[in-house]
């Protein structure tokens, strides 16, 4: 036995060494994002000067600006890297009404991973109708939600006047110094200041492109990293929280998708993680359609860690863009969900098409290659 102890204890210690060296990279990495928001921020204003609205009127058109967005990420898979990028982008210049239509195009390209999920039960008939009709629903919400906001936003401009009242509220800017510093600056800039200057060799506006270019690549690869260190350290934890809030009401399951979201940095694993539980015939459609809404919430809080390493003029606007994106999916399932009527929108669709996409296996790859990519090329070029 005294032999064994030794072993165990050096196993113990083993088992933590880990652990902590996961936490220190997550927080090294969380830092990476922020120099890649200034990097993205800084790079705008290089490359533009005072004329970025101008160089963003290809996008003014906001079913254009919606489009961007929705592609983007679906050729990333991830709205988290798509919304920190337009974050950097707003820090840059580019005005938050063209950036508006982009977070919610965002939302919809994000659904493409869950519903490519689903294709993976395509063998067995039954659970593909399940898992296509639970992976749709994001499809459908997400949709029916622009189909809602966009034409008031158009109108009216509420998200954008939201979102700038909160600001106003919070005191943005200096709010967040310390005694006239702040300190996300104080970390960030020395590393943006010396990429400037490392690329000074380069002529024209190509210092500020290279830097967008750095900072877009820095921004995919640290939300990589950030998500699946996030879940080799919360995923049991995300999945225990799953199976706890089953049963306990649309509230709970809408706050556990949101938190479970948090913890593993990533709807699209949140939403995913659903779909073979479904198909299986362990949970129902509408058993998980809570948790996806809850998803929608919880990923918003990558946008909002990016813009605070935000800082100069347009700090208040990199915010704002930020608090859109939350606004706007806090309203969407507030609206959507609170209404009986429109409620049932996303599951009856999704249900209607899981059917026929499983009778002729071509509608869900044509549904697929339309929403996602046909419908947004079809736009771009008569637009």
């Amino acid at each position: 036995m005294s032999t064994l102890d030794p072993q165990l204890t050096q196993q113990a210690e083993l088992g933590k060494n880990p652990n902590w060296q996961r936490w220190l990279l997550l927080a090294f990495l969380v830092y990476v994002m922020l120099v890649a928001v200034s990097m993205i921020g800084s790079g705008f204003k290089y490359a533009t000067g005072d004329h970025a609205r101008e160089l963003f009127n290809f996008a003014s058109n906001p079913i254009m600006g919606l489009i961007i967005g929705m592609v983007s990420t679906a050729l990333i898979q991830s709205s988290s890297t798509v919304t920190s990028i337009i974050v950097g982008m707003v820090a840059g210049g580019l005005p938050i009404t063209i950036a508006v239509p982009m977070m919610m195009g965002a939302n919809i390209g994000t659904s493409i991973t869950n519903t490519l999920v689903s294709l993976g039960h395509v063998a067995r008939k039954e659970e593909f109708q399940r898992a296509f009709n639970a992976a749709t629903i994001h499809d459908f919400f997400n949709v029916l939600s622009v189909l809602i906001f966009l034409p008031l936003e158009m109108a009216f401009g509420i998200l954008e006047y939201l979102s700038g009242q909160l600001v106003a509220l919070l005191h943005t800017g200096d709010a967040l110094g310390l005694n006239g510093v702040n300190p996300i600056k104080a970390a960030t800039q020395p590393v943006t200041d010396l990429a400037t200057q490392s690329l000074q060799f380069l002529p024209s506006i190509y210092p500020g492109v290279a830097k967008i270019l750095i900072g877009i690549a820095l921004i995919m690869l640290s939300i990589t990293y950030m998500g699946k260190i996030m879940k080799t350290l919360m995923v049991g934890k995300a999945k225990e929280l799953l199976h706890k809030s089953i049963g306990k009401g649309p509230l709970s399951g809408i706050t556990s998708g949101a938190i479970m979201t948090v913890l593993v940095q990533s709807s699209s694993t949140t939403t995913s993680l659903m779909v073979p539980l479904v198909g299986s015939d362990i949970l129902k459609a509408r058993d998980v359609y809570p948790f996806t809404l809850g998803a929608n919430i919880g990923t918003c809080i990558t946008a909002l860690i990016a813009a605070l390493g935000v800082v100069g003029v347009n700090s208040g606007f990199a915010l704002q863009i930020a608090l859109v994106h939350l606004i706007y999916n806090v309203l969407g399932v507030t609206v959507i969900y609170g209404i009986p009527f429109l409620r049932q929108i996303p599951l009856t669709y999704s249900y209607k098409l899981s059917v026929l996409a499983t009778e002729r296996k071509v509608y869900g790859l044509a549904y697929i290659g339309g929403l996602f990519f046909a419908l947004p090329l079809f736009v771009i070029s008569f637009a």
